[in-house]
């Protein structure tokens, strides 16, 4: 099959973030299928461009096989108009190229079917509107439930003129989409609600490449000192409620639990009030690993949390806060469960963790470990999208 994906936040392993697309595509590519990815060039999370020389508008790059289509897109900072309009420009040069492509360059050929993955909506419509042009097949995956998500964050509001269009324009791509690949195991829920049939929608969920030497399952080796360390390691902003971890560790310190320390990896909006990056740590390095959530209505359908599996795969214990439909950590056994928004819970669970045994953490550890190679592999996972896809286009 000859697949294209249109994912505008879509990049290689070589750059930070998820690489949901790339680790599937790469896989389906080792089974014989051509994958072209669609994404912009300019990286949120670095916040410059990749993969484009100046002036160029867009750019073709070879990832493991995987073609990397590089389109040019308005730099922006935060969540702002600058954001929406890098989306609005993304659609539309998405579907110049995307339509034209073929002729400009014969090789890569007219696709068998094309997926469009939200985050947001402009991304799928651009790849519904190609699917169209080329007679493909048409597939939306689900990674984001707009404009729900932005409801339940209190981004918009549900009668805003904007909600509703965005609404209007979910429904239309579900009813036109031939399958509906969601990442949320209870996303049916949802989107059964808008009018859709329970078995078009099927559940794909994050995975982990195992393969991946970032992933040691050994005991730490050369530890120097005493202390217990918590480590978070992805985004800084308002969804990943760091103010509860920053809050619970504020405790512990007053409490003169003074020998568990925290490291906060990563960027994001909320950076600069939360904490300065810590340097010169190794996952490898880290007692155990935390996940807080807020309290959200739209956690009823379930999570699917790349940073989760990735912790899972390191084979390190977790505390995790938060009440999700699904929570893989109570289902591993593999570390602690708090409530959201409930930073006493949170240092209390901190404390037992620390007070364990070096042998009972690791076994937690080994635990998480083999939930993901049973379940979140990204290879059976690849297996399962290319079973979907090729029922899409050939039938069952």
């Amino acid at each position: 099959m000859n697949i294209r994906i249109f994912n505008h936040y879509a990049h290689p392993n070589t750059l930070p973030g998820g690489t949901r697309h790339h680790d599937l595509g790469r896989e389906l590519v080792k089974r014989g299928h051509r994958v072209t990815i669609f994404a912009s060039s300019f990286q949120h999370s670095l916040r410059q461009h990749v993969g484009l020389r100046p002036g160029e508008r867009w750019a073709m790059e070879d990832a493991d096989g995987v073609r990397f289509v590089w389109l040019r897109t308005p730099p922006y900072s935060g969540n702002n108009l600058g954001r929406v309009w890098s989306m609005v420009v993304y659609m539309w040069r998405a579907w110049r190229l995307g339509r034209a492509l073929p002729r400009r360059m014969p090789d890569v050929g007219r696709p068998d079917i094309v997926i469009g993955s939200s985050v947001h909506l402009l991304a799928v419509l651009a790849a519904y509107r190609v699917a169209r042009r080329h007679r493909a097949r048409f597939v939306m995956e689900v990674r984001d439930l707009w404009p729900q998500t932005l409801v339940d964050m209190g981004a918009l509001s549900p009668q805003q003129p904007l909600t509703q269009a965005l609404r209007w324009l979910e429904q239309f791509l579900y009813r036109r989409a031939e399958r509906i690949v969601t990442l949320l195991p209870f996303a049916h829920e949802y989107i059964a609600g808008c009018g859709v049939a329970r078995e078009k929608v099927v559940w794909i969920p994050n995975g982990v490449d195992l393969s991946s030497a970032s992933f040691p399952t050994g005991p730490d080796e050369g530890r120097e000192g005493s202390d217990f360390v918590v480590m978070y390691l992805g985004a800084h902003g308002q969804a990943n409620a760091l103010d509860v971890l920053l809050e619970a560790a504020r405790r512990l310190a007053a409490s003169g639990e003074g020998a568990i320390r925290f490291v906060l990896i990563g960027s994001g909006p909320e950076k600069e009030r939360l904490m300065a990056m810590a340097r010169g740590w190794g996952l490898s390095n880290a007692d155990a690993l935390a996940v807080v959530l807020q309290d959200l209505p739209l956690y009823r359908y379930g999570i699917s949390l790349n940073k989760l599996f990735d912790y899972m795969a390191a084979a390190k214990p977790i505390v995790f806060a938060g009440a999700p439909a699904n929570n893989p950590v109570k289902n591993a056994v593999c570390g602690l469960t708090v409530p959201p928004r409930d930073p006493q819970a949170l240092a209390d669970a901190l404390v037992q963790l620390a007070q364990m045994s070096r042998e009972e953490r690791e076994a937690m550890g080994k635990r998480g470990r083999a939930y993901v190679e049973e379940h979140h592999d990204i290879r059976k996972l690849a297996e399962k999208l290319e079973s979907v896809l090729s029922e899409v286009v050939h039938g069952p």
